[in-house]
This record gives C-alpha cells, sequence and structure tokens, in this order.
C-alpha cells in the first residue's frame, strides 16, 4: 500500500510538471512575432559587442543592434538596463537600413562585472515616439 501511494504521488506531480511545461511552450510561441513586421514596426533581432574584451568603465564602447523593420524608421535612442539597473538612454550613432538593418550605438559602463545587458529601442511610428521589445546579451566588464 506505501508503495502505490508513493507511485501516485510521483505520477501527479510529473503530470503537472509536464502540463505546466506544455503551458509554457504554447504560452512562449504564441510570444514570437512571425511574419514580416507591421507597418511601421521595428523588431530588434540580436546585439553584438564587436571588441567585449576591451570595454574600459566610464569609456563609450559599441553595440551593434540588429533588427528589421517596414521602410525607415526614425529611430532615436538605445536604453540599456545593465542586470535590471536603468534605464540608460543613448544616442544612436548610425543606422544602416540593410536587410536585417543595424544599428550602432556606444553606451558606457559604470562598473566591473557580469551583466545581462538588456536593450529596447525608441522610434517614432505615426508621429509618436514608441519602444520596441527588450533583447538580451551576457557581457562582462573587466
Amino acid at each position: 500500500m506505501r508503495y502505490r501511494r508513493g507511485f501516485v504521488m510521483m505520477r501527479s506531480v510529473l503530470v503537472t510538471v509536464l502540463l505546466g511545461g506544455v503551458a509554457m511552450l504554447v504560452f512562449s510561441c504564441a510570444t514570437v512575432p512571425s511574419g514580416p513586421p507591421a507597418p511601421g514596426e521595428v523588431r530588434l533581432i540580436r546585439m553584438d559587442v564587436p571588441r567585449m574584451e576591451s570595454i574600459i568603465r566610464n569609456l563609450p564602447f559599441v553595440v551593434n543592434i540588429q533588427f528589421e523593420a517596414d521602410g525607415k524608421p526614425d529611430i532615436r535612442r538605445a536604453c540599456f538596463y545593465w542586470s535590471g539597473d536603468g534605464p540608460n538612454c543613448f544616442k544612436v550613432i548610425d543606422v544602416d537600413y540593410g536587410s536585417p538593418g543595424t544599428i550602432r550605438v556606444e553606451p558606457r559602463a559604470k562598473e566591473s562585472g557580469s551583466y545581462a545587458l538588456e536593450v529596447y529601442v525608441l522610434y517614432v511610428r505615426d508621429g509618436k515616439t514608441q519602444p520596441t521589445k527588450v533583447i538580451r546579451l551576457p557581457i562582462i566588464i573587466p
């Protein structure tokens, strides 16, 4: 009888975990945009720090942000969070409207350490400033 009770409890825990995993999978897939961006929309794809090993605290360093967009949106600023600390917004240095496009920004790292660097971009859509969704990159500041 004791073994049966343990088996039933383990089975119910397993079923609960599996159902939770399936629910997370369904909802996470539902939030991933598919297809081309909507008219005027900017969608961030990835972020790259070309010379991460040479970052020096309090000095600007280059961050390239790849995006896709409908047309040539007016991209104004990029706002960064350093493991939740922020936002710290910086003027966009350059925008290349290729496919995908690239935004070049030069933020400054305030302190040394390992961070989850997060960024969103502010752009103009229908005459109003809009934020993009956030993308993340692990980064180490020596």
